[in-house]
């Protein structure tokens, strides 16, 4: 080449030059792009044997591709050569340009390192610029840089080996493959970046895949679960609004779906459970609430979050599960019910009615006034009944419990500020036991407590009045008649005393034939004026198969304040019930 004039030299090796680059930035892979390098070499630059090494991600060389020689290609090729190895190369020898040049005189220092190499036999040289077999010539390959070829990073090198025509390359043939070595760091550059942008899309689109796979199996099971789901939104002025519901839910509150998105969960909570609800908005919350339905009524659910954020930690969303536990929360308080209440008349039994009537009281006496008496807590039933009845009395409610509203029964009063705190402190009401208490008295400031009219008339003051009742006559029933017809007069006994209290008391059933009533707010008259009422609803004719039957009834009535115990106040009540009955004659208390 270098004994043809420059101008046809330089035209012709522009040719294939052009005729290289193009095949290099047409090949459709990495590996082709490689190959076309290594054979471009050979067939464009007039070279016999030329190998591309390719730097790897961790830093050493590998034998990309290799052309000129078949047996050379199947013996090195995939080999690797480490990076100090390399390094040591490129800095020896002589520089031309961005080429190293390493004569023969200089490389036999490299044959023992691990750079894969292939010997080629030959005379020795005749001349002086002629090509010896043991010369090395590499060509870098850097990444394209704005400083200039070797200003980026190196990417691989080309090795060449035995020109055709024998020589050294001159300054031309030096400058072609400089030049060539660049656009090849361009071209495997170019290619490595679309092997990636493949690789990527390739990525891309099986993500794309397994997310829709994904977005499906979740909107099947979004879908089609057995229980209620529903998606809101989370944070914000609008959270907790439903953006998604399934089939189920709709079904269990009876709502379709398009109007289930009207509502958030705070509109379709029961109102007592609005606290419970905010407590649980948030991830991993549970609680167990009541939800409206479409009619009106109320469902018991067990409502569990979770957290939806997607994939760019964008808007975060609260997955629900709404399980119906209807059916368990009517057998729970079907059991409560029967552990508080008398099996036979549905009245609260004496543990329920010695929670309710501690929840009212402290250990801590009311200072009396100098003077009082020292059994203000009882009431005596010293006047005699008498035959009237006064008004009516309204229909008793659920448990004993019913509204009185009689003009001349007198308002109960508004309930004690403390009276929901003691309640929520269990049986008695308190943090602390009635009798282990003995802390200084500044524990009970919080607390309104109960006190008892003072004197036998009517001074004005409403207290918490007791009324224990005891059937009369109830024994000859049973023997003559049987525990069935026994059973049927206390169930309309129960009934009647229920209907003759107001919203707010308690009728309980203490065992037997005997009764008890809890009436707030009332004086001495007031109480006295009850036990009438409820006596003359007693002794009406109860009938029974086809008999009417009749019992007779004697009260005591006692009064609750704080000081006493629960069973205190109960002795007293019952112990002015047996003064009472002791104090009528006999005929008077026989039933028939």
């Amino acid at each position: 080449m270098e004994t043809e004039s420059e101008p046809y030299v330089r035209l012709t090796t522009l040719r294939q030059l052009h005729q290289v680059m193009a095949d290099m930035n047409t090949a459709r892979s990495l590996a082709d792009t490689l190959q076309t390098v290594a054979d471009g070499v050979v067939n464009g630059l007039g070279y016999e044997l030329a190998c591309v090494n390719l730097v790897r991600p961790d830093g050493d060389l590998v034998v990309a591709a290799l052309s000129g020689n078949s047996a050379a290609e199947a013996l090195i090729t995939g080999r690797v050569g480490s990076r100090a190895s390399w390094d040591r190369r490129l800095n020896m020898g002589e520089a031309w340009g961005d080429l190293r040049f390493i004569p023969h005189t200089e490389g036999w220092v490299l044959d023992e390192d691990d750079v894969p190499q292939w010997y080629t036999d030959g005379p020795a040289p005749r001349f002086e610029d002629e090509w010896h077999p043991s010369d090395r010539l590499f060509a870098p390959m850097y990444t394209p840089g704005a400083g200039g070829a070797s200003c980026g990073e190196l990417l691989g090198v080309i090795s060449v080996d035995r020109p055709r025509n024998g020589r050294r390359p001159g300054a031309w043939g030096r400058e072609a493959l400089q030049m060539y070595a660049f656009q090849a760091a361009i071209a495997i550059s170019n290619a490595r970046l679309r092997a990636n942008m493949q690789r990527a899309l390739v990525r891309l689109e099986r993500e794309q895949q397994a997310l829709r796979a994904s977005e499906e199996s979740f909107r099947q099971a979004f879908e089609y679960a057995p229980s209620g789901m529903a998606i809101a939104e989370m944070g914000g002025d609008q959270h907790g609004r439903i953006l998604r519901t399934n089939d189920a839910l709709c079904r269990l509150l009876g709502r379709p779906a398009s109007a289930m998105r009207r509502y958030a969960f705070s509109d379709l909570v029961h109102p007592e459970d609005i606290g419970t609800l905010l407590r649980t908005s948030a991830e991993g919350g549970r609680a167990e609430l009541r939800l409206g339905r479409r009619d009106g009524t109320y469902v018991w659910v067990s409502l569990r979050n979770s957290v939806v954020a997607d994939a760019a930690d964008g808007p975060r969303f609260l997955l629900t599960h709404v399980e119906d536990i209807e059916e368990r929360k009517r057998r729970e308080l079907q059991l409560a019910h029967r552990a508080s209440h008398d099996a036979l008349t549905g009245l609260p039994n004496s543990a329920e009615l010695r929670s309710r009537l501690s929840a009212r009281i402290c250990q801590r006496p009311q200072a009396l006034p100098a003077g009082a008496a020292a059994d203000s807590m009882d009431a005596t039933f010293g006047e005699n009944f008498g035959d009237g009845v006064g008004d009516g009395f309204g229909q008793y409610g659920d448990f004993g419990i019913a509204q009185h509203p009689s003009a001349q029964h007198p308002a109960v009063p508004p309930p004690h500020p403390s009276f929901d705190a003691y309640e929520a402190g269990g049986n008695g009401g308190h943090a602390f036991d009635f009798h282990a208490a003995t802390g200084p008295y500044d524990a009970f400031d919080h607390h309104v407590h109960t006190v008892a009219p003072e004197s036998e008339r009517d001074d004005g003051t409403k207290g918490l009045a007791v009324l224990f009742c005891d059937l009369d006559g109830f024994k000859s029933i049973n023997d003559r008649f049987g525990h069935n017809a026994g059973d049927a007069v206390l169930i309309e006994v129960a009934r009647r005393l229920s209907r003759g209290v107001r919203d707010g008391d308690t009728v309980a059933r203490l065992g037997g034939d005997e009764f008890v009533v809890l009436a707030d707010g009332l004086g001495r008259a007031d109480a006295q004026d009850l036990a009438v009422r409820l006596r003359n609803e007693i002794i009406q004719p109860i009938r029974v198969d086809g008999r009417a039957m009749r019992v007779g009834a004697s009260f005591g009535i006692g009064w609750a304040h704080c000081g006493m115990t629960a069973d205190e106040v109960l002795k007293s009540a019952d112990e002015r019930m047996y003064v009472e009955k002791r104090s009528r004659p006999k005929q008077h208390r026989r039933a028939g």
